[in-house]
């Protein structure tokens, strides 16, 4: 886990460790891509590669991913340096879970959606899976904008 986590999802965390892996393996070879599971660490590893020279006219960013459309990563899609990030709508999330509690204090089986991906390995744990989007350059404004999630003015 050490090899492929950062802990707490810490984007200084990342920022070092990113900074870390580079010095050890990328000094004579391009970097291509950094596949982040969160936001927060893909702002910690823009820092490492803006660092050593990425973003600049004689070397371009790496494909850089994220997950949760936070502000700081969208502003950061929308500058053209980080490449994608993945949307889903907390609005929709937390109708969902609520929705799923009040069956349950009424005695109803909770609904759901899934009942084969989440194996723990005692058993299948029944789930509610919403559609993920993926939000670049090209479908912030539908996806974020047009949804209500942010107000331009936040992406300023």
């Amino acid at each position: 886990m050490d090899k492929v986590a950062t802990l707490r999802w810490d984007g200084a965390t990342a920022q070092s460790r990113m900074e870390n892996l580079i010095s050890a393996n990328y000094t004579d070879k391009k970097l291509d891509a950094i596949l982040s599971p969160y936001d927060g660490i893909s702002i910690g590893v823009l820092a490492a590669v803006k660092s050593v020279g990425y973003g600049t006219a004689g070397q371009a960013f790496p494909i850089i991913t994220g997950q949760d459309s936070e502000l700081p990563s969208v502003k950061s899609i929308i500058a053209g340096e980080q490449s994608q990030t993945i949307f889903k709508d907390t609005r929709a999330l937390a109708a969902k879970v609520v929705e799923m509690v009040d069956a349950v204090v009424q005695g109803k089986e909770a609904p759901v959606n899934d009942t084969k991906t989440y194996d723990n390995g005692k058993k299948v744990v029944p789930s509610f899976l919403l559609d993920p989007i993926s939000v670049d350059v090209n479908n912030y404004k539908e996806v974020l904008i047009g949804s209500g999630y942010y107000k331009e003015e936040d992406l300023k």
